[in-house]
């Protein structure tokens, strides 16, 4: 009988990624997508699962805790890839209370109910469980801002400054008390800023396609000289099936792309791809449309990650460069709003 594993928020960006890569990576897995199936997940990017008999979806939310453990008893969940969360800073500025809900209580539920199925005392795993692993996937912003020098490590001090960031690191910090107290087998990825297909409108990217292909101005904070390291989504799913299977129980990993860029050149190169692909009919380059807005209330100034460990303990490389995975980002776009 095959392994049931459980991957929450597989209806998101990141997940509707992982999930169609991991099923056909593992053929030897029963795959249950569970997402709560918000305004930031989409069924429709799951398309390539519809034929394959290793995927199941159900819809639930990581919030009831009672749904949560009646899932893993009744399904014998094996495995759990966590991404469901509330995701989005401008958002947590807003309205933080879903993000303290999602991204902690959520969390706590999930962590709680596997290890009340997977074991019976601290530092006792039930007969048969013994190979049971949870994985939590988190955010470099949990590490707080850069200056102009210096890279995110495994070790460095946390320092969130937003409530999105400060719900996960929160959830982060559970993780690592299931490992020290229970004994539990956990690992946690901290990942840089993702990007490429299925993502989500509201995010700066996609955000900065849709607003060019409809003539409209695009936003750009302050003198969108705020920096970021951009990993192409593809790469990101390799490295957290690398992680849940042959990682360190109980460590962190970073996952970057080594591609830092700040937000006037992502704009400016995605103005440049529109002008060669899908020219303006006034023959007017997309970059006349940029526009400075005020700067978001507490925008981290850089973040940039080091994924020495995991290229070096797991054999981990980024296929993609910015460059080479910012022309399929944008044309993937074109193809969808075509």
């Amino acid at each position: 009988m095959s392994e049931t594993i459980l991957v929450t928020g597989g209806a998101g960006f990141i997940g509707s990624n992982f999930v169609p890569y991991f099923c056909a990576a593992h053929p030897e897995y029963h795959v249950i997508n569970l997402d709560k199936l918000t305004y930031a997940g989409n069924l429709d990017n799951l398309a390539e699962c519809a034929d394959m008999p290793n995927y199941e979806f159900i819809q639930g939310d990581i919030c009831d805790a009672d749904f949560i453990n009646r899932l893993f008893a009744e399904r014998d969940i094996r495995g759990v890839i966590h991404f469901a969360a509330e995701s989005h800073v401008d958002n947590s500025i807003k309205g933080p209370r879903a993000f303290i809900n999602t991204n902690i209580v959520g969390t706590f539920n999930l962590l709680d109910a596997a290890r009340n199925h997977w074991m019976s005392a601290p530092g006792v795993v039930k007969p048969g469980y013994e190979n049971c692993r949870f994985h939590h996937i988190s955010t470099d912003e949990v590490y707080g801002a850069l200056g102009e020098t210096g890279m995110f490590t495994e070790t460095t001090p946390y320092a969130p400054n937003s409530p999105y960031s400060a719900s996960k690191a929160s959830s982060d910090f559970l993780v690592r008390a299931y490992h020290h107290t229970f004994g539990m087998n956990v690992t946690t990825s901290n990942c840089s800023n993702n990007y490429g297909p299925k993502q989500h409108h509201e995010k700066l990217i996609p955000h900065v396609i849709d607003m060019a292909l409809n003539g409209k101005p695009l936003p750009i904070y302050g003198r969108g000289e705020n920096v970021r390291d951009w990993l192409y989504v593809l790469d990101h799913c390799k490295a957290i099936d690398l992680i849940y299977h042959r990682g360190r129980s109980g460590d962190t990993y970073n996952i970057g792309g080594r591609n830092e860029r700040n937000n006037i050149t992502i704009v400016k190169t995605i103005c440049k791809i529109l002008d060669e692909r899908r020219p303006r009919a006034d023959g007017a380059s997309y970059e006349s449309q940029i526009e400075f807005v005020a700067d978001r209330a507490g925008h981290d100034f850089r973040y940039a990650i080091d994924a020495t460990k995991l290229e070096n303990e797991l054999g981990w490389r980024a296929d993609e460069t910015f460059d080479t995975g910012i022309v399929k980002t944008v044309e993937w776009y074109l193809e969808k709003w075509k």
